[in-house]
């Protein structure tokens, strides 16, 4: 089989996007700040297609289950394993604030900062419902508002009802299922289609991002950029390593093989812009389309690994600018309080910013308007935080796939084998046995 040349390669073409993008935005700032059209118009597309692919995923995984205990197990362990990874993250946020010290020697007045720039992040933390109101939220009104909505867990939990009843309706409901799995390979051939543009919208999004804040911006706030990304990148090596490992795969072989989705995200700044992709991709590598249906949407709102370390490491960090002494009670209470607002960050740029607002609120000795001090700089923390939940996101799903014996090992192998021809032959010959993958074809051509 020919080699795909290099520059039809869409990583490739990515990296190249976002390279041209801060050189674009450094040099032209002007001009870098019109291309944000570019990439909002990308991330709209994707949100636009996430809702019907996660609702068909969702319901022919649950469907072909047909055992509704183990749907319930399936949800149970993934949420006892997003808790202990979450109080992980949340954990090392503060351990690595504690020793590293990003905000010692600021010594900055509250007093002297403008609360106004951040007055509307604090607005809308204020408008939070606790955690009574983030589980109504997810309830929808009508059952086409689920899709219209925007949010992940309304639609799933209507693709959770939607599927259970399919399932227990048997041997009559077979031809819808059989729909709903024909207009799932429709959905994923669309997400091919938007996800070409993966490039253009890369380029978009970083020129926006140097050319409005500039990378010089980063230079006072280095420090704590350089801890976030060291924690992250610690967590991620040892933490997902070690987890990854345990569960009989290598974490660096799974990066290289979602290496297109993480660049993706790298360029747009939110995880949602790679959440069909990946999906798709943990169904190829082995995983039953019921688990990754469940834990993969799940996990955008329970499993944010990277949006845990930075909570943490931001409140401490303001604290330390300030000269604000946080006692041992008040850190165990803000370990507790972010394990909540998290949750209601998803991967949108811009979310867990407001949720930190809404930490700060339950530990008033930090004044909200420190905040000040990193609004400049968490566009470029955002993408770390990104980076880091997607990551986190497909090792949780490879793992439930493999505490429920739902993990195809051969193809798990096969897919993150080093590259050569022996690989590529396996590849092609385990897509060739497997029916529910979206298109046999396609994974020789990506392979």
């Amino acid at each position: 089989m020919k080699r795909k040349p290099l520059y039809k390669v869409l990583y490739v073409q990515v990296i190249v996007a976002i390279v041209i993008g801060v050189a674009f935005g450094h040099y032209w700032p002007t001009h870098a700040v019109a291309m944000k059209p570019l990439g909002d118009a990308f991330i709209k597309l994707v949100r636009m297609i996430i809702s019907p692919v996660i609702f068909c995923t969702v319901v022919t995984g649950i469907a072909s289950m047909h055992d509704m205990r183990k749907v319930g197990r399936v949800g149970g362990k993934a949420l006892l394993y997003f808790e202990v990874v979450s109080t992980l993250a949340l954990a090392i946020g503060l351990l690595a604030a504690h020793v590293l010290q990003p905000g010692a020697g600021f010594n900055v007045d509250p007093a002297t900062l403008d609360a106004g720039a951040v007055s509307s992040y604090t607005a809308q933390a204020a408008h939070g419902e606790g955690l009574a109101g983030f589980f109504m939220h997810i309830i929808p009104e009508t059952f086409a508002g689920a899709f219209t909505q925007g949010d992940i867990l309304p639609v799933l939990l209507i693709a959770m009802l939607f599927g259970t009843a399919l399932a227990v309706m048997g041997e009559p409901a077979k031809p819808l299922i059989g729909l709903i799995e024909l207009l799932s390979k429709t959905f994923f051939r669309i997400v091919r289609m938007i996800t070409s543009l993966a490039p253009l919208g890369a380029f978009g999004a970083i020129a926006f991002t140097i050319g409005k804040y500039g990378i010089v911006s980063l230079l006072p706030m280095m420090k704590l950029i350089g801890t976030f990304y060291l924690t992250a990148f610690l967590f991620v090596s040892c933490g997902l390593g070690l987890i990854a490992r345990a569960c009989g795969f290598s974490l660096w072989r799974f990066v290289v093989y979602i290496k297109d989705e993480l660049l993706i995200v790298l360029g747009t700044s939110t995880s949602e812009a790679a959440l069909p992709q990946l999906m798709e991709k943990l169904e190829r590598l082995g995983c039953s389309r019921g688990i990754v249906g469940l834990v993969v949407p799940t996990g955008y709102s329970f499993n944010l690994d990277g949006t845990n370390i930075y909570m943490t490491l931001a409140v401490l960090f303001l604290a330390q600018a300030t000269n604000t002494h946080l006692t041992l009670t008040q850190e165990i209470t803000l370990l507790a309080v972010t394990m909540l607002t998290s949750k209601g960050s998803t991967g949108v740029t811009g979310a867990g910013f407001i949720t930190l607002a809404a930490s700060l609120s339950v530990v008033p000795t930090v004044p909200v308007t420190a905040m000040v001090l990193i609004l400049g700089i968490d566009r470029f923390m955002s993408e770390c935080r990104a980076l880091t939940n997607t990551m986190g996101n497909g090792v949780a799903s490879i793992v439930i796939a493999a505490w429920e014996k739902e993990l195809d090992r051969d193809r798990l192998k096969a897919a993150l084998a080093k590259p050569g021809r022996g690989v590529l032959a396996a590849q092609v010959e385990v897509a060739a046995t497997v029916n529910s993958m979206p298109e046999r074809e396609e994974v020789q051509r990506s392979a």
